[in-house]
């Protein structure tokens, strides 16, 4: 069964905040490593929600969250698709998919042309969900002992059926 997505509420805080240092664990990256900030994970209403973006969770039908990701605005186009995670009990169940299929169509409800996003070599699986999904990688940069691969996208709105 796949979780729910729905808009975070702030009485979601403890449980996302949980699952990011999970997910950070579970690939050797901890908080303060220099790669990961995380003075944005108090203020998602006003960095996410009130900037034209969005913050997603996925829950399953026991409340439990699941998954994650959001948007934050970059500028007039570009969105960084962000925070992407989901428990490591529930990868590899097309979780991850299901939030960056979401996260990009709301991009697009949202009038961007552009999506990005960074990951880091200790991640191979959010680097497989971008190639996918058909991100370009455009930069890398050392950081806190970590590859932070830079990647970005296009977005090309679906056309309607009277378009087609």
């Amino acid at each position: 069964m796949r979780p729910t997505l729905r808009r975070y509420r702030w009485s979601d805080l403890e449980s996302v905040w949980a699952l990011h240092q999970i997910c950070l664990a579970q690939v050797g990256l901890a908080p303060g490593d220099g790669v990961y900030y995380e003075d944005d994970f108090p203020r998602i209403g006003e960095i996410y929600l009130a900037d034209r973006g969005e913050f997603l969770v996925g829950e399953l039908s026991g409340g439990r969250v699941v998954s994650m990701g959001g948007l934050r605005r970059v500028d007039d186009r570009s969105v960084e698709m962000c925070r992407l995670r989901v428990h490591p009990e529930f990868q590899r169940r097309g979780f991850g998919a299901q939030m960056a299929v979401a996260l990009e169509a709301r991009a697009i409800e949202l009038g961007y042309t552009r999506l990005c996003g960074d990951t880091t070599l200790n991640q191979p699986a959010a680097m497989e969900l971008y190639r996918t999904f058909g991100w370009r990688e455009v930069r890398r940069e050392e950081r806190g002992g970590c590859t932070v691969i830079y990647g970005e996208k296009d977005l090309v709105p679906s056309m309607s059926p009277s378009m087609q």
